[in-house]
Order: structure tokens, then C-alpha cells, then sequence
């Protein structure tokens, strides 16, 4: 597992989970998740997702950073297609069986799919991803999901729900929406087109681009400026502005000198 540069206090790294195509290693205040079925560009099922939320529940208190990375060329392909045939994958619902579903059953099913894709944006963790080649549908949204993107500059990205009929319905269009505003993710969903490196940085998709051979080495880099900082006052201004787009200017400027007193007391020794 990659650790951050100037980091060896961090020690060994730990597997702590390792199944239906995601690791899950941790070491100190670093955890890493793996997607790890390069062989299968990475494609996903409901069998990666229940493997990732378990990811999440599984971090240590102490995990203060997580780069979620892949193996081979592709970060991930998308939804597995077995999906979309008839058979499709053995020991889970076909789509026909789950549009067969009732609405409260349909419901509970996707928001069960969704929670592969939330657990990364909690105020105690920064996740960043690390994206090479294709990040395509499930795995647009999965890059989307973090709270930060440091891509190689050979990514592509592409939300291919709607040509299918369907919708990107994996916790994916409200952090596009943030990103790039809303005529540019409604044009990027509705025709489907590859967004390269270039217009990924520069639409704030990408934090950083950076040669392919130099991916982890970013991201590792950008690990150990994050763990650098104390972490209460990172999880205070993440909730600041994680929060902040919901709140009108003055009631952010409350929020802002709530989480400062707190910060002021914390480091004064002076509790509630």
C-alpha cells in the first residue's frame, strides 16, 4: 500500500479487508482502498458495493485520510455489464426483477447501492481518489464521491446512464452539480461524452493532473499535506464547507465563529 512521502512513523500497513474486488489496507492515520479486479477494468456489481460500505465501517477511529485507488488501466469501467443482460449475475436481482419490485422495495434497494458512495464525504475523513483511465457511470460517480481528485492524464471520464435509459442514481449529480454547475452536468449527462484531463482541471473536476506513472505519488503526496494539518481544525473546516452551500452568507459567518470558539477552547485546555 502506497504511504505518504516522509511518513515511515506510519508503519506497516494492515489488510483489513480484502473481497469482491476491494482491499481495504490501513496504516496509521492512512487508509487505502483498492479496487482491485484490474483484470475487469474495475467493473462493479452490488457485490463491490456491499464490499465498499463495509470498507467504510470497517475504518479505525484514528484513519484520517483514505485514497481510494485501482489497479490496472482503467479506475473502473462502470456497472458491471452481466447487469444489463437477462441472466445477469448470479445471486442477485436481475433489473427486471428489481423494476418488478414495489416502489417502497425499489427504494430501499437503491438507497442500499448509494451507501457504497456516501461514507466517503464524512466530516472526521478527507478521501481522495486517484483516477487513471476510464472512470465511466458507477465509476464517474464513485470518483465523484470523494472529496478530492487527483486524476492521471490519461482519464477519461463519462456518466452513461442516460443512453441506457436510466438515470446516474449513485449519490453522482448533486457533487457534479457542485463542481461544474448545472448546464455544464446536464450536458455532460444527458449526451454521455468523454471528459478528458485537461477540461477536468479545468472545470474543477480534477484537483491535479499528473503524468500516469507519477498517480500514486501525487495522491500519497497530497495524503501527507492533509495529515500535516491538526486534525480537529481540518474536520471543523471540512463541516464549514461541506455545510456552507446550504447556509446564506450570515448564517455561515455564524457557523464560522461557532466551529472557531470551539477551536479556541479546544487549544486553551478549557472545555463545555
Amino acid at each position: 500500500m502506497p504511504v505518504p512521502s516522509g511518513s515511515d512513523s506510519l508503519g506497516e500497513s494492515k489488510v483489513e479487508l480484502e473481497r469482491d474486488g476491494v482491499r481495504l489496507a490501513v496504516s496509521g492515520p492512512l487508509a487505502t482502498v483498492t479496487l482491485c479486479r484490474g483484470e475487469r477494468r474495475n467493473a462493479q456489481t452490488p457485490a463491490t458495493w456491499r464490499a465498499l460500505i463495509e470498507a467504510g465501517q470497517r475504518l479505525p477511529g484514528d484513519v484520517r485520510v483514505v485514497v481510494l485507488r485501482a489497479e490496472g488501466v482503467s479506475f473502473s469501467a462502470g456497472l458491471d455489464r452481466r447487469m444489463f443482460t437477462p441472466e445477469g449475475i448470479e445471486g442477485e436481482k436481475s433489473f427486471t426483477e428489481l423494476a418488478s419490485s414495489s416502489d417502497a422495495e425499489l427504494d430501499e434497494v437503491i438507497a442500499s447501492f448509494q451507501g457504497a458512495f456516501t461514507w466517503w464525504r464524512r466530516n472526521d475523513v478527507v478521501s481522495i481518489a486517484a483516477v487513471q483511465g476510464h472512470a465511466v457511470g458507477a465509476g464517474f460517480q464513485l470518483a465523484l464521491a470523494c472529496d478530492l481528485r487527483v486524476v492521471a492524464d490519461d482519464v477519461q471520464f463519462a456518466m452513461r446512464e442516460t443512453g441506457l435509459g436510466l438515470v446516474p442514481d449513485l449519490a453522482g449529480t448533486k457533487p457534479l452539480l457542485d463542481l461544474v454547475g448545472y448546464a455544464r452536468a446536464l450536458e455532460i449527462c444527458a449526451t454521455g461524452r468523454w471528459v478528458h484531463a485537461e477540461e477536468a482541471e479545468r472545470t474543477g473536476l480534477a484537483n491535479l493532473v499528473v503524468p500516469r506513472a507519477e498517480l500514486d505519488a501525487a495522491a500519497e503526496d497530497l495524503a501527507a499535506a492533509l495529515l500535516a494539518a491538526p486534525r480537529d481544525a481540518v474536520i471543523e473546516t471540512k463541516a464549514l464547507l461541506r455545510e456552507g452551500g446550504g447556509r446564506v452568507y450570515d448564517d455561515q459567518r455564524a457557523a464560522e465563529r461557532a466551529a472557531q470558539a470551539r477551536r479556541l477552547r479546544d487549544l486553551a485546555g478549557i472545555g463545555d
